[in-house]
């Protein structure tokens, strides 16, 4: 997750996205994300606040609030991996989890070591914190795997990547989760470029968060209750996009195929015909993908 404060200090946000991967594996029933690495990454905690949210969210419309929120963060971890499974099967080679936080997919990563390089990119700060939880997990870190260390506001993608042994050459997919809504508009342009700058075949999944102003009351609600969250935890809201702006970002950085889901997409594709409810609600967040 980006950014942290430039005191070392790893990012919380990242901590509730792992929390809300983990519960998923432990109260919901079908899993649209399977994750065997999730519960064990962030330790002791996750069997406590699985239990805690279960029982929240029996109490009320405020809970389910909390549960619509669990489901977005395991389906735009679905999307992209959903994405990524494709570009492989176009040519890419590496995969950059940009702002990767507790990210998971290095260490259940079902393509082959030799066919499928991981490029972890996050804060400093973030990435130690991060490799201390893998050790105290037991988790091994694949020979597959390599840690870039990135301040995205004062250090470019580039120069991280090339440190960790990126080949520009090669086909890649990079995955951008949770972290647009809080750069600057000259980091997301600089990382798009560099993204965009890669060869064909691979391409991009991210989220984003829409403008408040192109929200209704609920939603405003909803969105000012999260940006108060955020920013009391160091890490407030920056950017926003309406899917329009987005695409046409994309399309002028060269981007094609692009695909944009919003709330009745991502539920329709997937928790379709789910029994205990789980799903996402609003419009504060979105997920696209797009090709090179």
């Amino acid at each position: 997750m980006q950014p942290v404060d430039s005191q070392a200090r790893a990012s919380r946000t990242a901590l509730r996205v792992a929390l809300r991967r983990a519960t998923h594996q432990l109260v919901d029933s079908p899993r649209v994300l399977d994750d065997e690495v999730a519960v064990p990454i962030v330790g002791d905690a996750a069997a406590s606040e699985a239990a805690a949210e279960a029982a929240a969210e029996r109490k009320g419309w405020r809970n389910r609030a909390g549960r619509a929120i669990r489901a977005f963060m395991v389906a735009r971890s679905r999307f992209a991996e959903d994405a990524l499974a494709r570009a492989v099967a176009r040519g890419t080679t590496q995969y950059v989890v940009l702002g990767a936080g507790l990210d998971t997919f290095a260490y259940r990563n079902p393509h082959p070591a030799a066919s499928l390089r991981v490029f972890e990119v996050d804060h400093p700060a973030t990435q130690a914190w991060k490799r201390r939880r893998l050790a105290a997990a037991s988790i091994p870190i694949p020979a597959s795997v390599k840690f870039a260390a990135v301040d995205f506001e004062r250090q470019t993608l580039g120069e991280g990547l090339a440190l960790a042994g990126f080949d520009g050459l090669a086909p890649s997919f990079f995955s951008w989760l949770g972290v647009t809504m809080y750069l600057s508009d000259a980091a997301i342009a600089s990382t798009l470029a560099f993204v965009a700058a890669t060869p064909a075949g691979g391409g991009l999944a991210l989220d984003y968060s829409v403008p408040r102003a192109t929200l209704g009351w609920m939603g405003r609600i909803a969105h000012d209750a999260l940006a108060r969250r955020v920013a009391a935890a160091g890490e407030p809201f920056r950017t926003f996009w309406s899917p329009l702006d987005l695409r046409n970002r994309l399309t002028a950085a060269g981007f094609h195929g692009i695909e944009d889901l919003g709330a009745d997409e991502i539920n329709a594709r997937y928790f379709a015909g789910r029994a205990d409810g789980l799903r996402v609600s609003g419009e504060l967040g979105r997920v696209a993908s797009a090709e090179l």
